[in-house]
């Protein structure tokens, strides 16, 4: 007699309960880093003599305890040294003619908003050290442009995980994936759409090195353990890598530990890499470059695995159906 499976009506609740549990750790994944946004530890720079300069100090960290990371410099030439090398979003300097502060809106829009609010109350004048694309100037298109980079990354990996069973087919139509799609991204944000500076180069090796890492890491875990080897990837790389990646924002307006932790995740490293490529000559790339660097060789590695697990059951399945046919 057939065994009797589940009721579909059975089924069916299963499905409801099971996709409002997911929506319900979604929801507040994706909504509570927005809705949290404040400066924690970001990097500042003081600039300017000691007497006025301390006293600035000071007052920025009693005014917001733990919001600022502050560094300081002799004057406001060697502060926008430090925002040109990508190592801090603001300087506040003293001068003879009072305070100004500079920015370095190439690094995030929304903190260069924030310091100018704050400017507005101290009644200093503004200055933007490093600006970000004059078509963009408050980074929507920036992080709007990103996204689809990161979910055609996806698809093109998990299209190779399920159609390619040959290894090196595999691990080709990754490497051929990223080459194609580092030349053909800045052609549409750089020179089409304008929400990209820079260099052209630069800005191609980035995202062809962010596709390579999305891709490869979803190619390659889904050729090791299958299909929830893809759905690993992609639990990893968007629904919680985008929330906590800050590409519209700044990793330290993140609650913490969360911002630092979506930094090792692809897409807010593939962030933080072009913007470094597109409005600061590469100052900054090397952290975001090794942690994409890594994913890319892992998804590799495992696409090869993959190609080497796959093929050695092929041929057990084989050598069984041998042995039944002699039998």
């Amino acid at each position: 007699m057939p065994r009797q499976g589940r009721p579909p009506l059975l089924i069916a609740v299963l499905i409801g309960v099971g996709i409002v549990v997911v929506q319900a750790l979604l929801v507040p994944l994706f909504a509570a880093p927005a809705a949290n946004l404040g400066p924690r530890d970001l990097p500042v720079v003081v600039a300017g003599p000691a007497p006025a300069a301390d006293a600035l100090a000071a007052q920025l960290a009693q005014r917001e305890p733990g919001a600022f990371e502050i560094t300081r410099a002799p004057d406001a030439a060697a502060a926008d040294a430090i925002l040109r090398d990508n190592q801090a979003y603001a300087a506040f300097v003293m001068g003879p003619a009072g305070p100004a502060v500079h920015t370095a809106s190439g690094a995030s829009p929304t903190v260069a908003q924030l310091v100018g609010q704050a400017a507005t109350g101290m009644n200093a004048q503004v200055t933007d050290v490093v600006p970000g694309s004059p078509d963009d100037p408050r980074g929507a298109g920036f992080a709007s442009g990103f996204l689809p980079l990161a979910l055609t990354a996806l698809a093109a990996g998990a299209a190779l995980a399920l159609l390619v069973r040959a290894r090196w087919a595999r691990f080709t139509g990754v490497l051929t994936f990223g080459v194609l799609a580092g030349l053909v991204g800045p052609l549409v944000l750089q020179e089409w759409l304008g929400v990209l500076t820079g260099d052209y180069l630069l800005n191609a090796a980035a995202i062809g090195l962010f596709a390579t890492a999305v891709a490869g890491i979803v190619a390659g875990l889904g050729a090791a353990v299958g299909r929830p080897g893809i759905a690993l990837a992609v639990l990893l790389v968007f629904l919680v890598g985008n929330p906590l990646s800050a590409v519209s924002a700044a990793p330290e307006l993140l609650p913490q530990p969360w911002g630092a932790i979506g930094q090792f995740l692809p897409i807010g490293a593939g962030g933080s890499l072009l913007r470094s490529t597109a409005f600061f000559d590469g100052a900054g790339a090397a952290a975001p470059a090794w942690v994409l660097g890594a994913y890319a060789l892992v998804g590799l590695l495992l696409a090869l695995a993959g190609g080497v697990r796959t093929r050695t059951v092929a041929a057990e399945s084989a050598d069984a159906e041998h042995v039944a046919v002699a039998a």
